[in-house]
């Protein structure tokens, strides 16, 4: 099958306790535990799928039982596999616990994504996908799960310079690493207002405000988002645009900014509207975090 869009990064196991009411450190209530297939690359992955696009997806996985799970469950949800790395490492991993307050902790086990490093994007030289002669000229959704050493490599690579590239970081502790990044100029940063912060320098800024900074240090187009509250989209000589997520009962957090990111990406493709792609992906994160979990 041929790919509409490639997902670089993360693919592993999500391991997520929920809890429905608040939870302070040390705290032992009850909930639910779900294992479920995760990480940024691949939640936007299934998101494009759900919404018809056809995503090919460049990662690692181990050689074993959870690596070959997580390939069935890739598979079965109409992802292209063809191109994902196999090692001798244990297959990744990413736990998190939330309670009615929100994300309480998470810890991201990506050690086998980032000893693979530059192995994944074998595809995108070698022919399969594309060579230094012939770059992939599609859109690429890039996640910050790779190494900073690996991300700086591909903010000028030949192999990504035709690219419409879309990166999202993995967490706050990683936003830094895509600082290479801001000046590609096929780069769509999508960032939470933590990130963004970080980024742009302006740690007490809103999201309007960390949007500006970014633009200031040089990225072509950035989005913004901060849960409940007004999200912006920046772009370079054009301002920055505000919008209003729908106010929901949250339900569930991990994946929501995935969702966000995979939704206006499929609105773009479809010829929308600046104004109405960011309308269409916060409904699409709105939904999301409102379902019960297992919806």
């Amino acid at each position: 099958m041929s790919a509409d869009i490639l997902c670089i990064g993360s693919v592993l196991w999500d391991i997520i306790g929920r809890a429905s009411v608040p939870l302070a450190a040390g705290g032992d209530v009850p909930g639910r535990i779900t294992r479920l297939p995760g990480g940024v690359a691949l939640n936007i992955a299934m998101t494009l799928a759900r919404l018809g696009l056809r995503p090919a997806l460049l990662s690692a996985l181990g050689r074993d039982a959870e690596g070959d799970d997580l390939l069935a469950a890739c598979a079965a949800r109409g992802l292209i596999t063809d191109h994902i790395h196999r090692s001798d490492r244990p297959t990744d991993c990413y736990m998190a616990i939330e309670s009615g307050a929100g994300l309480m902790a998470a810890i991201a086990d990506a050690h086998s994504l980032e000893a693979c490093g530059a192995d994944i994007l074998a595809p995108l030289s070698d022919g399969r996908l594309g060579s230094a002669k012939a770059p992939w000229a599609g859109m690429i959704a890039l996640d910050g799960n790779l190494t900073e050493t690996l991300l700086a490599e591909i903010a000028v690579s030949p192999l990504f310079e035709r690219a419409d590239l879309r990166v999202a970081p993995a967490s706050p502790g990683k936003a830094l690493r895509l600082c290479p990044l801001l000046t590609h100029p096929g780069a769509t940063l999508y960032v939470n207002l933590a990130e963004a912060r970080q980024i742009g320098l302006c740690p007490e800024a809103d999201a309007p405000g960390a949007a500006e900074a970014m633009l200031a240090r040089g990225a072509g187009r950035v989005l913004v988002t901060d849960g409940a509250n007004p999200c912006a989209m920046g772009t370079a000589g054009e301002g920055i645009r505000i919008g209003h997520p729908p106010q929901v009962q949250v339900r569930r957090i991990t994946g929501a900014g995935d969702t966000f990111m995979a939704a206006h990406i499929v609105a773009e493709r479809a010829g929308a509207s600046a104004a109405a792609a960011l309308t269409a992906a916060l409904k699409a994160a709105a939904d999301y975090i409102s379902q019960e979990v297992g919806a």
